[in-house]
């Protein structure tokens, strides 16, 4: 509840509509109580007289006031003096009509409040789960590399998705169960007690027969709902692998083992749904017995031991009516409560988590690199494993510098901690002299232009996936795609720059990919270029084409560039070959070629000619 609170307290438009809310459900409460009042006052004899001759009016007049002289009842006096004075103001006595008119005014307060308590509710919902959804996007934009690992895609989607939604379902109920129900509860406590304290106490009886199992029943199904939101992110992971890997799944013809996963994961949830279905249910079937038990104790007890008269009977079975609802509103919604009570719990789990990687308060600007880039005994563990081992090397301004070595040496790592995606555990990584952290994160990725080993192309026109947010005039797109030789194929799409990608690019091959994303990078103009394994997707001719661009860049700006295909970096001004994590060695082609014996046979493997096989003689 403190987090549902949390949630809706967060914008003042939030804290308008919780208000709203509150005085609307209020209001409906009261107007329930109205027409019950009503009810009792349509049971009272002098109603029906209404229609008859003055003189029988009065003799019925007469009587009645006979009989209010004979009550002994507490309850009775009550009952009578509040519709005495009643008839008296709405003038009830001079015809149906008038009693007609206060029914109609009752229900018409009542159809206001009701509309507006739900639609203030709705709203409020509607904007609180926008909100969450916005926060924990923006959130998560704030949050290391880390945390992407240990959630996964799945996790992070359901509760983007799903969770916030979940919200918006269950505060409806939230507001109906911990605001309106305490006032009604409280409201039609005391009326009840005004009317009768002895009769008023039987619902204290009641009261344990129902709550104590629905309390009961409440935790059962929290720790089902816990587990069964823990088993949908799995569901969802296994359909996302599924989605993202389906040409492996069916080269390999796997379909069945996939099929295998999901049919295990999914009849975990629905057997977890199921439990939750028959708890949710029990409760109100129990609570159903309970509460027409406690009526009919009440009508036995109020007609026969405490003589009280039908009208009055009725106003009192209305208002205990009314004092169960919010329990029996309460059996009938929980489980959609629990729901969004844990949905929240989940979202704040996210929201709670504080960015790892800070600028710090006297962090400057990164203008443009100067002078070089410096890696000073650098450490770096991804959990329990030492990636990097005291590593140190630099790269002057204009120069190119390639990373070279066998697969898991650390080459994509040290990439990565250059545009401070992660902060190393030893040692210091420094710009023109300075720490890295001196700068602020963002001016320091507006400088490094970036291909990943990955291609990533976002659902959007091939024009603004090389734009990439950036107002940017066609004539530079397009001379972009030139030098990264992807105007060739994109003039023959029907719609040419305006052509839109499907999901993941997919509607292009993994080389137009590839050069679309080396185009994206041109595009960005920054100082500082790094390409890790982005022409390992290219035909001969096309690695062929971006090496010349690449070559074309030497001098005016920094590259770093990762690769195996050793063929990509021969023309950098130095290479470094990486080894376990270290630095094993480092210089020009020639002059690892010469004191560098791993090196060297990498470059041989890679550049000799196969041998034709001679023909086997029969």
């Amino acid at each position: 509840m403190r987090l549902f609170l949390k949630a809706a307290l967060h914008s003042p438009k939030h804290f308008i509509f919780l208000v709203l809310s509150f005085f609307t459900l209020i209001g409906l409460t009261l107007s329930n109580q109205m027409e019950m009042f009503a009810f009792g006052v349509l049971f009272d004899s002098d109603i029906y007289s209404c229609e008859l001759s003055d003189e029988k009016k009065e003799k019925d007049r007469g009587e009645i006031d006979v009989k209010k002289k004979l009550k002994e009842s507490e309850i009775a006096r009550a009952f009578d003096r509040a519709v005495e004075k009643l008839k008296s103001r709405m003038h009830l006595r001079n015809g149906l009509k008038n009693f007609i008119l206060m029914f109609c005014f009752i229900a018409a307060i009542k159809a206001f409040f009701l509309f507006f308590s739900r639609y203030t509710a709705q709203i409020l919902s509607i904007n609180i789960s926008r909100d969450l959804r916005q926060r924990y996007f923006e959130h998560i934009q704030t949050l290391p590399m880390s945390f992407y690992q240990k959630y996964g895609i799945g996790s992070v989607s359901s509760r983007l998705s799903g969770d916030a939604n979940q919200i918006a379902s269950a505060l409806n109920s939230v507001l109906a169960n911990y605001v309106q129900a305490p006032f009604t509860l409280l409201t039609t406590m005391s009326f009840c007690f005004y009317m009768s304290w002895q009769l008023s106490l039987v619902m204290f009886v009641c009261l344990p027969m129902a709550i104590i199992p629905l309390n009961l029943l409440t935790r059962k199904i929290r720790r089902i709902l816990h587990r069964l939101q823990q088993n949908q992110e799995q569901f969802n992971s296994v359909l996302i692998d599924f989605l993202m890997g389906i040409q492996t799944i069916k080269i390999f013809a796997m379909e069945h083992f996939s099929f295998k996963k999901y049919k295990e994961k999914n009849n975990q949830m629905s057997g977890l749904e199921v439990k939750t279905v028959k708890y949710d249910l029990l409760m109100r079937p129990i609570f159903h017995a309970v509460m027409t038990l406690c009526l009919a104790t009440v009508v036995i007890i109020g007609f026969y031991t405490l003589k009280m008269k039908i009208p009055e009977l009725v106003f009192f079975v209305g208002l205990l009516y009314l004092f169960y609802g919010p329990i029996r509103r309460f059996a009938e919604e929980n489980a959609n409560v629990q729901k969004g009570f844990v949905a929240v719990k989940r979202l704040f789990e996210v929201l709670s988590i504080k960015p790892q990687l800070k600028d710090l308060p006297h962090a400057v600007r990164f203008e443009s690199l100067e002078k070089k880039i410096e890696f000073d005994r650098v450490w770096f563990r991804h959990h329990e494993r030492w990636i990097l081992r005291d590593l140190s090397f630099s790269v002057k301004r204009g120069e190119t510098v390639a990373l070279i070595g066998a697969t898991g040496v650390g080459k994509s790592t040290i990439v990565q901690l250059i545009p401070r995606l992660y902060d190393v555990q030893r040692g210091e990584i420094r710009f023109d002299g300075k720490p890295i952290q001196s700068y602020t994160q963002r001016s320091l990725k507006e400088q490094i232009a970036f291909v990943p080993q990955k291609t990533v192309l976002f659902l959007d026109t091939i024009a603004n996936n090389i734009a990439y947010g950036r107002p940017m005039l066609r004539e530079e797109v397009v001379q972009a795609a030139k030098k990264a030789h992807a105007h060739e194929f994109i003039e023959r799409m029907p719609q040419k720059y305006e052509t839109m990608l499907l999901e993941m690019g997919k509607n292009f091959s993994g080389g137009q990919q590839q050069r679309l994303a080396i185009a994206r990078a041109l595009a960005k103009k920054a100082p500082i270029l790094i390409l890790d394994e982005a022409t390992s997707s290219l035909d001969s001719l096309s690695e062929a084409k971006i090496k010349r661009a690449i070559r074309e860049l030497h001098g005016g700006i920094t590259q770093i560039l990762v690769a195996h295909r050793l063929s990509t970096v021969e023309h950098a001004d130095r290479i470094i070959y990486l080894e376990e994590g270290r630095k094993l060695a480092e210089g020009t082609k020639e002059e690892l070629l010469e004191r560098c014996p791993p090196f060297r046979l990498l470059w041989e493997t890679h550049f000799s000619k196969e041998k034709e096989a001679s023909p086997v003689s029969s």
